[in-house]
């Protein structure tokens, strides 16, 4: 089979367009085209009056070896790869066999206990949360009644942070052997629209993330994994041998339980601090990691979608627009768009009473009044929170601690008119953009709850952006802070076989541990892990 990629054609293009396209790309007749299939399919907008749909098309035909000698030369005319997901290894029958567990149920823990189940490995899988449509009824309490649950939020329960997203399914990092491909098809089994396989951007939305994770829940069930909801790992039971060597025997559980635990997938995601101050309390390798810190910024979805497509928006083929954003301003500091919702909301996400959080949300159809984005300010361990391993986290803190009083102290987050947040004046009245934060905005001066240091590049980087999308500056757009769980403020540290440098049998993973960012990406670290782990009961190690 052979694939091509960058075949471009008009937005407005017939069906038969694609397989005339196809045969004249490659120089062969319609007798010698046997089939065809969409392999991904993106859009070019850059010329807003001349939109092209941009395919990658897998193609059967006659005399493949021929077509391939004839564009040898031609790197948009090759073989289809091979993305097929292969298991490393097999469980042995061996009865009484200690199971691995998996700590953390988000996209990385789902995936690394989905991938131990498939190898036959029984894997135990904890949450310190509740299931998904009893963790959805508790954040809606925080949204709706301004009641937080600190074990059962936007953080912590089935699905994790993930669930409460605009489900984006696509990630820069490197793939060689397809896992995202995985990642994806896993997806679609459970629920997700088969269309996800071949849009370049695909997403799920809320909605349909709640079924798919229940879906995939029980599909790990009937592997012989088994959940353990509501038990939240308070202590590690870690052993040292006579040389210095650490290794991990158990975890001591809130319920009071000890659970005996040789092979350990810390999955624990990105606002798990209580864990991280355990860690670092039994001497876990940690180290200081990069985040950055903002605010959520909101505009009708209309004005980006004619920014962005001008006379085609609102065609279906192109769907609600994003954007991606960026400026390194002259105090030093990079400004840039983060986690952009097209056509979606933005949500309290906190996890600890006092503090005030956002996040953005949108579901499958987009279709909601406001684009939103977080709009955030790089920052860095040794310029910004020097000292411990843990500083980053006292510093999100400190910043949500504010914005919780700024806000009200009622969990109303605190919000600007973005010209008054330029001119440096509190605002006192909306304009004509609304803003979608629930459980409701405080209007005030944001400078309050962020760094000098990230108020003057903000306020130096939006002018900027609004001449990159006219409308993007309007003084009426909002600002909603604070934006402070972009990442992980740590990493759990690893060696090449995953395990934590320091404490054999810990697979630190996926966000929280500060290797992946996104859905996609923690689904991928999370099938690394447990590759490393399955390799690791059966005796063999990565990449032998």
């Amino acid at each position: 089979m052979l694939r091509i990629t960058e075949l471009k054609l008009p937005l407005n293009h017939a069906d038969e367009a694609i397989p005339a396209a196809v045969c004249k790309r490659l120089r062969i007749t319609p007798r010698e085209l046997i089939r065809y299939t969409v392999a991904r399919r993106a859009h070019d907008a850059r010329d807003k009056m001349d939109i092209q749909l941009v395919y990658s098309i897998d193609v059967t035909a006659k005399n493949e070896a021929t077509i391939l000698a004839r564009f040898r030369k031609d790197r948009h005319v090759n073989t289809t790869p091979d993305t097929g997901y292969r298991h490393v290894a097999k469980a042995p029958e061996t009865p009484g066999a200690r199971r691995p567990v998996v700590v953390g149920t988000g996209p990385c823990g789902l995936f690394a206990g989905l991938i131990l189940a498939q190898m036959g490995f029984r894997p135990i899988i904890l949450d310190r949360g509740k299931l998904v449509r009893e963790r959805t009824k508790d954040t809606w309490g925080l949204w709706r009644r301004n009641v937080l649950n600190p074990e059962s939020n936007v953080q912590f329960g089935e699905g994790g942070a993930g669930t409460f997203s605009d489900g984006k399914l696509w990630s820069q990092i490197k793939d060689p052997r397809h896992l995202g491909r995985k990642v994806i098809t896993e997806f679609v089994k459970a629920g997700a629209p088969p269309e996800i396989l071949t849009e370049a951007h695909p997403h799920i939305g809320t909605f349909r993330l709640v079924t798919m994770v229940e879906a995939m829940r029980a599909t790990i069930e009937s592997l012989g994994g088994e959940y353990r909801f509501e038990h939240r790992v308070d202590d590690l039971d870690i052993a040292v041998d006579a040389d210095g060597t650490r290794r991990i025997r158990g975890l001591h559980l809130h319920t009071g339980d000890y659970l005996e635990a040789d092979h350990v997938v810390l999955a624990v995601g990105h606002s798990a601090r209580d864990t991280f101050h355990m860690l670092h309390d039994r001497g876990v390798f940690l180290e200081a990691k990069p985040f950055s810190i903002g605010v959520r910024i909101e505009h009708p979805q209309s004005w980006i979608d004619e920014a962005r497509f001008g006379p085609c928006a609102g065609h279906p083929d192109l769907g609600a627009a994003a954007y991606s954003l960026s400026h390194h301003c002259t105090n030093g500091r990079t400004v840039y768009s983060f986690c952009m919702c097209p056509g979606g909301t933005v949500v309290a996400a906190t996890s600890e009473e006092g503090r005030v959080a956002t996040n953005g949300m949108s579901q499958y159809s987009r279709n909601e009044r406001n684009a939103n984005s977080g709009l955030v300010v790089g920052i860095d361990p040794a310029r910004d929170y020097p000292g411990n391993p843990l500083a980053g986290i006292e510093l999100q803190r400190h910043w949500e601690s504010r914005a919780y009083v700024a806000g009200g102290s009622d969990y109303k987050a605190p919000a600007q008119r973005l010209g008054d947040f330029l001119a440096g004046r509190p605002s006192s009245a909306l304009g004509t953009v609304i803003p979608s934060y629930r459980p409701g905005v405080h209007l005030t001066d944001l400078a309050e709850c962020l760094p000098e240091f990230a108020v003057t590049a903000m306020r130096e980087a939006l002018p900027v952006f609004g001449r990159d999308i006219p409308g993007y500056d309007h003084p009426d757009a909002v600002l909603t802070g604070v934006e402070t769980r972009t990442s992980s403020p740590v990493r759990i540290t690893r060696g090449d076989d995953f395990q934590s440098l320091n404490t054999i049998g810990l697979f630190p993973a996926g966000e929280g541990a500060g290797y992946a960012g996104g859905i996609l990406s923690a689904g991928v670290d999370g099938i690394k892990v447990a590759e490393a782990v399955g390799l690791s009961l059966v005796g063999a190690t990565p990449g032998a």
